[in-house]
């Protein structure tokens, strides 16, 4: 079939060094036709740059050159999703990737997971952060101080690129990630709250964990990652607030998801981390609900704490024996509505029902704490300020109710938690959509455990005839066009490929079916101008 479809597509072509081509059988006398052979051709080139052009536009994974980054550092760079049609002033989705990972290879987890599909019907922006570094410096006292250089500082960079670029909505504006991506995430709401409205990470730390102990050269905290770093709640959110000492505004809403048999970073990090944002929030220490959930065939536990304007601003989900690369990662299902994604509006959801105070309150005493230097002492802030009237503060916050949030301040209670870590290595390789499982070390991309989202580009790969991605499966190593998921990156660095390769592909057979059926319809018209 496909040989005497090819013929056809030949014979078409031919028919510009024919005195004719043949008209449609039975056609009504006076009917308009197409004279000459290479205006037919003409005809039918113009039909397929159309379609081409068509696949040339679709939304894919595009690199970002030129995006303002200024004293930040050179090794991180920005990759952005924009869909074909984007909403009215739209909200921005940051999608941080895992240690040893790449934009290409989270992108390809956010097919898989339903949250590109998501920002294609409800018009959002996602941009995807790239650091060659192991891990994302979540850390260090640059990434851990608001507008100090840091790669926490490279990402909102990024975010006001995209906000400018194209009117985007800074009113709302989000993250997450997973492993490395979900410290990013958490340590973002921390130290940008201006720019962030919510979060939702998979197997995180708390904001600031990271910095004990923490090694530049991998990126890497190993007491935190053990989950030996301990914490009040209180100190905590001195820790939280100390990020960025002038803020006293709304607070981020944080959904944290984490499998209780983690070997990679411990489940206690969950457990602080409820202590961090309960305090950072200005909620109480017990859920205002809590259920079990079915996720797939695993239960979930999942506590939720609402504001006293009865939203949902901390959700914390826990899978009992739960691994370190949960099957809940990236799943749209609860993040969109979590963050709110698939709402319209010019202003966030919880803000607009409750307005801008929101935890704002909780900024109260200790708001000043130290700096966020691990081991520098805390003793240049909190305690003097008076916690009563600065929690009443935050932007009209909920009626002083946070205020008391703020009392103890004891001085911002000294350095950074200890942090620990281990890169979100292992998890066994947790694998991406199409990827071969990963023997571990190096997280979840080490070893093609992502496939490079090279997975994602198959169906048809670039040669339009079925076959290109025939090797597909392997780690997407293959369908021309769909980065190579060798080593531990699981992908090529450019990370856009495979969102258009996948196009291209189907966009062959599209253009083939085109060819032919013009072929059909020209070669009949032939037949019946003959028997004229």
């Amino acid at each position: 079939m496909a040989n005497s479809s090819l013929s056809w597509g030949r014979e078409l072509f031919s028919c510009g060094r024919r005195r004719r081509c043949g008209r449609a059988a039975g056609r009504k006398r006076g009917s308009p036709s197409i004279r000459g052979g290479w205006g037919r051709t003409a005809l039918l080139l113009a039909g397929i740059g159309v379609l081409g052009a068509s696949e040339a536009n679709a939304a894919s994974l595009q690199a970002v050159s030129n995006w303002g980054a200024s004293g930040v550092p050179s090794y991180i760079s920005m990759y952005i999703y924009v869909p074909d049609k984007v909403a009215t002033n739209p909200p921005v989705l940051v999608v941080n990737h895992y240690c040893s990972g790449n934009a290409s290879g989270v992108y390809g987890e956010a097919q898989t997971g339903g949250i590109v599909s998501a920002a294609d019907k409800y018009g959002f922006i996602m941009i995807f952060p790239q650091t060659s570094n192991n891990c994302w410096d979540v850390g260090s006292t640059k990434s851990l101080t608001h507008d100090g250089g840091g790669d926490t500082q490279a990402i909102a960079q990024m975010v006001k690129y995209t906000l400018t670029k194209y009117s985007a909505n800074a009113d709302r504006v989000y993250a997450t990630g997973t492993s490395s991506g979900a410290m990013m995430t958490e340590a973002l709401m921390a130290v940008y709250p201006d720019v962030f409205k919510g979060g939702a990470e998979f197997s995180g730390v708390p904001a600031g964990c990271w910095s004990a102990s923490y090694s530049s050269s991998n990126q890497w905290s190993g007491p935190c990652a053990g989950g030996m770093v301990s914490h009040t709640a209180q100190e905590w959110g001195d820790q939280v607030r100390a990020m960025d000492k002038s803020y006293t505004g709304h607070r981020p809403r944080v959904q944290l998801w984490h499998g209780e048999s983690d070997p990679t970073i411990n489940y206690n990090n969950q457990t602080e981390a409820i202590k961090e944002w309960t305090n950072v929030l200005g909620l109480g220490s017990t859920a205002t609900t809590s259920s079990t959930v079915t996720i797939g065939s695993h239960q979930w536990m999942r506590q939720s704490w609402t504001s006293t304007c009865g939203y949902t601003v901390l959700d914390v989900w826990s899978e009992p024996n739960g691994p370190h690369g949960t099957d809940a990662n990236l799943n749209a299902t609860y993040v969109i509505p979590f963050l709110a994604l698939d709402k319209s509006g010019d202003v966030d959801p919880e803000i607009a029902s409750c307005g801008g105070a929101g935890a704002g309150g909780a900024m109260g005493g200790g708001g000043a704490s130290g700096s966020p230097d691990g081991g520098v002492d805390a003793s240049d802030g909190g305690g003097t300020r008076d916690a009563a009237s600065d929690g009443a503060a935050g932007k009209g916050g909920e009626a002083g109710a946070m205020g008391s949030g703020g009392a103890a301040a004891t001085g911002g209670t000294g350095g950074r938690a200890a942090g620990s870590g281990g890169a979100s290595a292992g998890s066994g390789g947790v694998t991406g959509s199409g990827g071969m499982a990963a023997s571990g070390s190096g997280g979840r991309g080490s070893g093609g455990a992502l496939a490079a989202s090279g997975g994602v580009t198959g169906s048809g790969g670039v040669t339009s005839q079925g076959s290109g991605g025939s090797t597909q499966g392997s780690g997407g190593a293959s369908a021309s066009g769909g980065a190579p998921a060798s080593g531990a990156n699981g992908g090529g660095s450019s990370g856009c490929s495979c969102g258009v390769s996948a196009r291209v592909g189907s966009g062959g057979s599209t253009a083939l079916s085109f060819v032919l059926g013009l072929a059909l319809l020209l070669r009949s018209r032939r037949r019946g101008e003959r028997r004229r």
